[in-house]
This record gives structure tokens, sequence and C-alpha cells, in this order.
């Protein structure tokens, strides 16, 4: 009995006449609850429709003046300056075809500094042979491109050498950092680093290029004689 009393009493106040028991409960339709319930979510400045649209414009506009101002391909890059042609070249370098491997030299500084470019083609002599199916210029023949380069360097008055007793010492820490292949342009610096006119030794310092890359690079060493 004691139980179901307050098994009761725990109930009454569903069951009383409470201000809570007379509410009549109310049917949620579902246009008032999306109304009610939901919060309404303010767009971010960033991705407004605004900004989206004038992104749009902007995009378009800038490709439209693109399109406008883009010059050909052909027209885009200019080619390289000739300080020394190929006919002075052979003025001042005993090689000839097929182991002359300067076309050109775009700058020039007489017992200083030099960059040379080789035309790399498929119709070189060494291609046939390296290799058939895949042409790569070797790299003992890069080494001699850059060495000539350094020859027109140095067999200069300034500096003293003579053509008829100007030769290739040696070389050290050559690295070959890519692959030359038919078709690339190949560009050589050399630069003299050290001269020792009493041995009649000099020291450069090479670096070819394709592309703006670095695809060879080492140290030479040039034995030069006297032209008296």
């Amino acid at each position: 009995m004691a139980s179901s009393a307050l098994a009761n009493s725990l109930l009454s106040p569903l069951n009383s006449h409470s201000p809570i028991s007379n509410r009549t409960p109310k049917t949620l339709s579902l246009s008032s609850f999306n109304r009610f319930s939901l919060p309404r979510i303010s767009r971010s400045p960033l991705v407004s429709t605004t900004t989206h649209t004038n992104f749009i414009a902007n995009c378009a506009s800038t490709a439209s003046d693109s399109s406008k101002d883009e010059t050909p391909i052909e027209l885009r890059f200019p080619a390289y300056p000739t300080v020394v042609d190929i006919n002075q070249i052979r003025e001042i370098l005993p090689h000839r075809f097929p182991f002359l491997l300067v076309d050109r030299v775009i700058e020039y500084n007489p017992g200083v500094s030099a960059v040379g470019i080789k035309n790399v083609t498929i119709n070189d002599n060494f291609f046939p042979g390296h290799f058939p199916d895949r042409p790569i210029m070797p790299g003992v023949l890069m080494v001699e491109a850059m060495a000539q380069v350094g020859g027109l360097v140095m067999l200069q008055p300034e500096v003293g050498g003579s053509r008829d007793s100007f030769f290739f010492a040696g070389i050290d820490k050559v690295r070959f950092r890519k692959p030359v292949v038919a078709g690339d342009t190949l560009v050589m610096r050399m630069t003299l680093t050290k001269l020792q006119k009493r041995f009649g030794i000099a020291k450069m310092d090479g670096k070819a290029y394709v592309g703006g890359e670095v695809v060879c690079e080492g140290e030479f060493l040039m034995a030069m004689g006297s032209s008296e």
C-alpha cells in the first residue's frame, strides 16, 4: 500500500489540473518547423555571389586582354647575339670539320671569359653511332666544346697564347648533369681563374647549359706557349 501511494503521488502532477496538464499540445507543421527551428545561416563575404561574379568577370577580362596582346611564339624569343661569328672563330681556333664545336660567341672578354654556343643537330656526325635509337651528345665532346671556348679566351695577344702551342692539358671535377640531345642549344661559359705565364699554365672554370639548366661543369687546365 505504501508503494502504491508513493507511485500515485509521483504521477499526480500529470493527472492533476495543473497549468501544464491543461495545455493543449500544438501540432507543428513542416513549414513552421522550417521557419522557427532552423537558424538562418548568413553567407560569408568570401563566397558571396557578388565576389564570385566579380572574380569570374576579372578572369574573363584578363584572358581577353592576354589573347589580344599575345605575341606568336616565333616572335616571342629573340635570337642570341653574335659577338664573334663562325668566320672569326675559324681565324682564332685551328679546329676544322668535324671537330669545330663552337658555332658562335655571344659574350666575349678576351683573356677573361667567353660564352659560346653549339647548335646540336641530328646531322652531327657522332649521332649515327651515339646512339642510333637515342641521339645523345657524347660527354667527351661536350668537354671538348667547352675547351674550345676556353681557347677563344686564351688565344689572344693580351694573354700571350699561341694557336701553334696551345693544348688542352687536363680536367678535374667534371660532372654531367643531364643528357644533351639533338635539337638542343648548348650554351658554354668559360672563365679564367688562374694564369701562370711563367709556366704557360691557365686554369679555367666551365659550365654548359641547356635551357638555363646546367648540363655539364668542371675545371679545365690549359697549356699555352708563346708566339715568340
